[in-house]
């Protein structure tokens, strides 16, 4: 039997703060109870819970009302990719990780530079006190109209202004994944089309507005390499060391008409050397998908196009093994340097 009294079914498997009126039902001996993580004061988070960013987040927020998640905290409860070390990644129930590698923009002072996914990145407007709290890495923003957004109670920076901070803390290549995936959008030859988080246009708009922003330079630099229609980090990834190498353009979701005319939307596509590129991720691998696949290459073939499938352990083997593979089929191509 638990030596530790039951709590609130509404605390059960959340993390849950002082603002709330149950909260101030529980008794400080129950409150210290070893079944309760303290990532900062006045909040509390079940052991057994299941990691729930967002709601560790809304908790911090509840208690202070002019704070507002931010940054790379702000990026992933959006969904918009971050390399590894960027991710949250909770420990016991608080936020406490050991970052993946060096972050890259060198030596810095503080924690939150050194190992930036063990800490909420909150924010408040400009001329406002830093957010202090254990576990959490405050900012100041310079914060306009339409900036923010609330999601069901939870305050966050809007996903423009989001990718913009980004540009203070991603490298350029990073930058642009998070970009590609915000602006996707386009037909697939299975299933629904994909929406974009904002089209490319409103996002040109946004940034060319947001001079004095902390991240705009990088990031203005980057809206060029941006490109509608890539499905996947990998598919960015693998597009831009294409281009690093000097190969011809590959557009990306890049259109095939089969041999009776209907389209078949390919991930990367050069068709000035009818040569495509299919990045194939985890859920290829199943019996459906491998069936699905099997359809397109077929018809992908009959019109005259030639496939180079690329995976994950070809990514892992570096650029000059996934360039070297789709130099080959472009020279079958005609292509020539």
């Amino acid at each position: 039997m638990s030596r530790f009294s039951p709590l609130p079914e509404e605390f059960e498997d959340r993390p849950f703060g002082q603002d709330e009126e149950m909260y101030a039902r529980l008794s400080r001996s129950r409150l210290a109870a070893r079944d309760l993580h303290r990532p900062s004061r006045g909040i509390r988070v079940p052991t057994s819970s299941p990691p729930d960013l967002t709601a560790l987040v809304r908790s911090h927020t509840r208690l202070c009302a002019d704070t507002f998640g931010s940054l790379i905290t702000a990026a992933e409860i959006l969904r918009i990719p971050l390399p590894p070390w960027a991710e949250f990644q909770p420990d016991d129930g608080g936020p406490v990780t050991a970052a993946v590698g060096p972050p890259p923009w060198g030596k810095k002072s503080g924690a939150h530079f050194r190992e930036p996914g063990r800490f909420l990145h909150l924010s408040r407007r400009g001329g406002g006190t830093l957010p202090r709290r254990k576990g959490v890495a405050g900012h100041r923003l310079k914060v306009r109209e339409g900036d923010l957004v609330d999601i069901d109670g939870l305050r966050l920076t809007s996903v423009a202004r989001t990718w913009v901070d980004l540009g203070s803390v991603l490298p350029m290549d990073d930058l642009i994944v998070a970009g590609d995936a915000i602006i996707s959008e386009h037909a697939r030859t299975f299933g629904e089309p994909k929406r974009a988080m904002i089209p490319l246009p409103e996002l040109r708009t946004f940034v060319a507005g947001a001079s004095g922003i902390h991240g705009v330079r990088k990031a203005r630099e980057a809206l060029e390499h941006l490109r509608v229609g890539v499905d996947s980090p990998p598919e960015t990834k693998l597009r831009l060391m294409l281009d690093d190498a000097g190969l011809p353009e590959f557009m990306p979701n890049c259109r095939v008409d089969d041999v009776l005319g209907r389209p078949v939307w390919t991930d990367l596509g050069c068709p000035r050397f009818r040569t495509c590129i299919e990045y194939d991720g985890a859920h290829h691998l199943t019996p459906e998908q491998q069936a699905l696949d099997a359809y397109r290459d077929q018809r992908v073939a009959e019109a005259g196009w030639r496939q180079v499938k690329i995976n994950r352990i070809d990514m892992q083997r570096g650029p000059e093994w996934v360039v070297s593979r789709v130099n080959e089929a472009l020279r079958k191509q005609g292509w020539r340097r």
